[in-house]
């Protein structure tokens, strides 16, 4: 199904949102599914990144745009692995503009400039 955010790059049209995953469907399993309608380049479970549990979607890449169309035809609110999935194309992720923070995700505390320029040192009377 032809969609106009194809045209503005929003919609990336050989990769495929699959929701609504059981948490045990495997990527060989999503892989053979989508296999009958084209060529699989990729399918990747996504996954938790501490428990490695399954959150319940996927992303499908088939190698050509009618493939791709095809799945989403055939698949989308069908029943798999016990469950009613969801198959569409996959959108851009966008990502909001953020300012740069050197710190971020260093663990550490900002806590001001503690190193001393010993050019700024006040210098001290020997005893």
């Amino acid at each position: 199904m032809p969609d106009d955010r194809a045209a503005e790059g929003l919609i990336m049209a050989k990769k495929l949102y699959v929701g609504n995953l059981n948490y045990r469907t495997t990527e060989e399993r999503l892989k053979n599914v989508f296999s009958p309608y084209g060529n699989v380049v990729s399918a990747v479970v996504i996954t938790d990144k501490i428990s490695g549990q399954s959150k319940g979607f996927g992303f499908v890449e088939l190698e050509t745009e009618d493939a791709a169309a095809a799945a989403v035809a055939a698949l989308n609110n069908t029943e798999f692995d016990g469950r009613k999935i969801r198959v569409n194309y996959a959108e851009e992720k966008s990502r909001p503009d953020r300012p740069y923070n050197r710190m971020a995700g260093s663990g550490r505390k900002k806590t001001g400039n503690r190193t001393v320029n010993p050019a700024s040192a006040p210098d001290f009377p020997e005893a």
